[in-house]
């Protein structure tokens, strides 16, 4: 049975070229369709600047424009930080925790505006189609799921045929040189990738790629400390000053820049199959990431800090692949939120020429005993330990005897 063609369309829109020709598009390849250009103020910079009269002229019948920047920091970000999750050992998710909450918006516009379908611009060999599809088949999978991309009469195929298609239909696109790197920017990070990049054999331009970031050699010669307070997992103070989650990653990402933290280079293995490289840069991340982690050392016991560690590595998989409302990340969510009950208290991080080194780390919580840590034999039976050893030690003494050699 064929889908009847939809009505009302809810699109993903950031005001770049392949969006904003994607828009006019829509129209030809359903007659009569009525178009909503969603844009999420996510923490993107001057990326939204004109944004809504750039929607109309390209041919949107609505405009809803969001600003998210606090929600994304206290329901994405810091649950993700309290997981501690990081994909394939560098990178803090930045792109991969933002889609699933745009996705979530558009579901939730659709239903106010009376849209029957939901639609957005990522390609067919990226990672973010997964991330948008699978957020709209969770929240309502009712909706229609429009993706241009994949639609064997999108003739776009490249920025040359859609800059024509622009000056044909009047699309406004900006009018500069061409970028160099394809670029995306939250309050959590900003990515890069293209040119140098895509080659694993060259290093790429730092120069001219690092946006939140100066290079670690123009980092400045002297140190710096900053201190992060933390309630139940969650920071909630940079040196003394609380501030919203919002402005707390902000502040950080200021702090972290102009020492050069943050900074990821990785050859990664996108879900859809093949690798892909591109530079991260996260300052405000990595700081608040070392910081937790040097409490979480302090406050979480040992079996528990172990077995997390081994959960979380699953957990920043689903992240990754856009599994964000799949049930089994809620569940790991509570796990996770369960260890972080006690992860209260203060750690102090210094900043040094891209490198971001917790130094020291306080709490009431706190499960160091320096009595039992010391050199001293006092409160600790030492004659214990030999039996343990003797139990402990037993499978491997039992195996070496049943050896054949």
């Amino acid at each position: 049975m064929q889908q009847q063609p939809p009505k009302k369309i809810v699109l993903a829109y950031s005001g770049g070229l392949d969006t904003s020709v994607i828009l006019p598009w829509l129209k030809e390849r359903y007659p009569g369709v009525k178009l909503v250009a969603f844009a999420a103020e996510l923490g993107q910079g001057d990326e939204l600047k004109g944004i809504e009269e750039k929607a109309y002229k390209s041919g949107a019948d609505e405009v809803v424009i969001m600003d998210l920047r606090e929600e994304f920091a206290e329901k994405y970000c810091f649950p993700m930080l309290r997981a501690h999750a990081i994909y394939e050992q560098d990178y803090l998710l930045g792109t991969s925790i933002a889609r699933p909450l745009i996705a979530a918006k558009q579901v939730e516009v659709a239903h106010q505006t009376g849209a029957d379908a939901v639609g957005h611009g990522a390609t067919g060999k990226g990672n973010d189609q997964v991330r948008f599809e699978l957020t709209y088949m969770a929240l309502d999978p009712k909706l229609k799921i429009i993706a241009p991309w994949k639609d064997p009469s999108f003739e776009l195929r490249d920025r040359e045929s859609a800059v024509e298609y622009a000056a044909k239909h009047n699309v406004p696109i900006p009018v500069s040189k061409e970028k160099i790197y394809s670029q995306d920017r939250n309050l959590w990070h900003i990515s890069h990738e293209g040119a140098e990049i895509e080659h694993p054999d060259k290093e790429p331009n730092w120069q001219k790629c690092l946006t939140m970031t100066v290079p670690p050699e123009r980092a400045p010669d002297q140190s710096e400390i900053v201190e992060v307070e933390f309630r139940g997992g969650n920071p909630i103070a940079v040196n003394g000053k609380q501030l919203k989650p919002g402005e707390l990653i902000a502040e950080l990402n200021k702090i972290g820049g102009r020492h050069g933290v943050g900074i990821a280079l990785l050859v990664e293995n996108r879900l859809v199959g093949m690798k892909s490289r591109g530079v991260y840069e996260t300052p405000g991340g990595t700081i608040l990431y070392e910081a937790h982690k040097a409490l979480e050392q302090l406050c979480v016991e040992r079996d528990t800090l172990h077995y997390k560690q081994q959960l979380v590595l699953r957990y920043a998989e689903m992240v990754y692949n856009g599994q964000w409302f799949h049930p089994l990340r809620e569940a790991l969510q509570t796990f996770v939120d369960h260890t972080n009950a006690t992860v209260t208290g203060t750690a102090r991080v210094r900043l040094f020429k891209g490198r971001a080194m917790a130094i020291s780390a306080t709490s009431p919580h706190s499960l160091y005993d320096p009595q039992l840590a010391s050199f001293s034999m006092e409160g600790y039976d030492v004659t214990a330990a030999r039996g343990f050893i003797d139990l402990f030690g037993l499978p491997m003494k039992v195996a070496s005897q049943a050896k054949r050699w």
